[in-house]
């Protein structure tokens, strides 16, 4: 903006200005530019190297540890070696045990806030970047390939967007740690032009459609009520046009029902823009909808939670929004869904998924009151940060 009005007063002057007098000629720094989209992604899948990035002497100091440039030369060669087969590229930036382990290493104490030290917390991050390189840059079939990845495509579009994100990662960006390595910012750029930015879609979470739950829970007394809150889970369309499921649209009857009936602090309702992978519907805001205009349900006794994926991450994510809203660990809530759904989250190959996919359980499922409700008490481990969180590729 002000090289514009630098600009803009320049030709003025030189309008009214004798012939005689030379233009004025207006100086911009040329320096990379801040990338907001890519920036955000950054900063929520990638804390701990978004982090080193932002601070000037980060990069500087993490390459100065030893061992740390040899292995960034190595990893440099072997992109070289490529020249311009892009799926080699990308196989190339794919990091590899000996080389996470240096650099997770190197990265000094303090740069993470993870309750178990930075060392893991960039372990987990580079895991992050491995999985993004693969699914969307190699084409490796996802856990969940109805749901995850980037689904069959035409090849021409596999070559773009690999070709996008290397000249991307490639293309400086400020604050970035493209000069310490630049897959961070090609797993990044894969996201962001395979249209997958579901990460930052709701920032700040906490704010907009969450303002008026958030203010009100300020106020709440939670020893007043049976439960914390009713968490309401997704349950997917099946073709791309549909707001709701048909069992979705049973979930949000059961759950005004529920709140109808007076001890429930708040409700979370939670799904992100999942399912089908090509919906254009976030599952979460849309319930939120019918609650307010088909049952009456007051706005700011409504939590949106949208970004989960699959029932694991329901759990997590809603564990995450209680702690947000200043509910208390000792409090249960209760998850209504459909009886087929409550049975399975009642499973024990249910609990074995959770430590299968998230690496812990996100609280312990207690009674089942009823075919459609199930008692939960949140665990502290939900708030551990992971880089995938809160998108699952």
């Amino acid at each position: 903006m002000r090289f514009g009005i630098a600009l803009a007063a320049a030709i003025l002057g030189f309008a009214g200005a004798p012939a005689s007098t030379a233009p004025v000629v207006a100086r911009a720094q040329a320096g990379p530019v801040s990338d907001r989209v890519i920036g955000a992604l950054s900063h929520r899948l990638c804390p701990l190297l978004d982090a080193i990035g932002t601070d000037p002497g980060g990069v500087a100091q993490l390459k100065a540890k030893p061992g740390v440039a040899a292995m960034l030369a190595t990893r440099a060669e072997r992109r070289a070696a490529c020249a311009d087969d892009l799926g080699c590229i990308a196989e190339a930036l794919v990091w590899t045990p000996s080389e996470t382990s240096v650099l997770a290493t190197a990265v000094p104490e303090g740069v993470s806030s993870a309750d178990d030290g930075s060392a893991a917390q960039a372990r987990r991050e580079i895991e992050g970047i491995n999985t993004v390189l693969r699914t969307y840059g190699l084409g490796q079939v996802p856990r969940y390939p109805q749901i995850d990845g980037a689904g069959p495509i035409d090849p021409m579009e596999v070559r773009a967007r690999l070709q996008a994100a290397d000249w991307l990662s490639r293309t400086p960006r400020a604050r970035s740690v493209q000069a310490l390595d630049t897959s961070m910012d090609f797993a990044l750029a894969l996201l962001d032009v395979s249209d997958r930015t579901d990460a930052i879609g709701f920032d700040p979470l906490m704010a907009g459609l969450n303002a008026a739950p958030a203010k009100r829970a300020r106020s709440l007394d939670w020893t007043r009520w049976r439960y914390s809150a009713m968490i309401v889970t997704g349950v997917g369309p099946e073709t791309p046009d549909a707001a709701l499921s048909p069992l979705g649209k049973y979930h949000i009857r059961l759950a005004a029902e529920r709140y109808a009936r007076g001890d429930i602090a708040v409700i979370i309702v939670t799904g992100g823009r999942a399912h089908p992978r090509a919906t254009r519907f976030t599952e979460a805001k849309q319930m939120r909808s019918a609650l307010i205009d088909r049952y009456g349900v007051p706005a700011d006794a409504i939590v949106v939670e949208p970004y989960a994926r699959h029932t694991t991450t329901n759990l997590r994510n809603a564990t995450r929004l209680l702690v947000a809203l200043g509910a208390p660990f000792d409090k249960v809530a209760v998850i209504v869904c459909n009886p087929g759904q409550s049975e399975t989250i009642a499973s024990a190959a249910f609990a074995q998924r959770n430590v299968a996919e998230l690496g812990y359980a996100p609280g312990q499922i207690g009674r089942r009151v009823s075919p459609t409700e199930l008692e939960f008490r949140p665990s502290p481990l939900s708030l551990r940060v992971d880089p995938r969180d809160p998108l699952d590729p």
